[in-house]
């Protein structure tokens, strides 16, 4: 068990309601069950109304650190909302971040109103490329006409990409524990469909 860098940062971001936070649960039960000692925090706008949330997850094998990731220093950015991911990386990425995407805006109210607009998602794409060292687009997926739970799809694909160094077991054990049993099956079949788009 190693780490490329220690510690290694990770932060999930996204819009309220998205989920992030669960998806940050679900990394760092399964960091702890490899044997990282692991810090999660968290950083809030206003998500009641689709503001960007920020879950921080740091992996060590020496100690615990603190709960934020320090300016420039994020080594995984985990997007499931495009715009915020690119926000991420302009205070927290640097030219070696790597980067999992959902390639699906969600409009803030600002946008959907007509105060504002929401740049063409081939130049937030651009952008990500352009300011980190790997970007790879998590496209949204659905089973039997249902919809599968982006933030245990987006998991998934950390899971599969290789980035982190934790075992698959241990990311299936901690979505048995955390997920609740009657959605138990639609999480684990958005894992599977994560692990398949970036599995190497």
């Amino acid at each position: 068990m190693t780490l490329e860098k220690d510690p290694l940062n990770l932060i999930i971001t996204g819009v309220g309601g998205q989920g992030n936070v669960l998806a940050s649960q679900i990394v760092a039960t399964a960091g702890i069950k490899d044997g990282f000692y692991v810090t999660v925090g968290e950083t809030y706008g206003a998500s009641q109304r689709g503001g960007g949330v920020l879950s921080h997850v740091r992996f060590s094998l020496q100690t615990q650190c603190g709960p934020l990731t320090p300016e420039g220093q994020a080594d995984i950015v985990i997007g499931m909302e495009p715009m915020e991911a690119l926000r991420v990386i302009a205070d927290f990425g640097n030219p070696e971040t790597r980067v999992i995407v959902s390639p699906r805006p969600i409009y803030p109210i600002w946008v959907l109103s007509g105060q504002a607009t929401y740049p063409p998602i081939e130049d937030v794409l651009g952008g990500l490329r352009e300011l980190t060292g790997e970007v790879r687009v998590i496209e949204p997926s659905v089973d039997g006409g249902t919809p599968l739970p982006t933030n245990v799809l987006m998991v998934g694909a950390l899971a599969g990409s290789g980035m982190l160094p934790i075992s698959l077991s241990s990311f299936e054990e901690a979505l048995k524990e955390i997920i609740a049993p009657k959605s138990l099956e639609l999480n684990l079949e958005a894992f599977k469909k994560g692990l398949e788009a970036t599995a190497t």
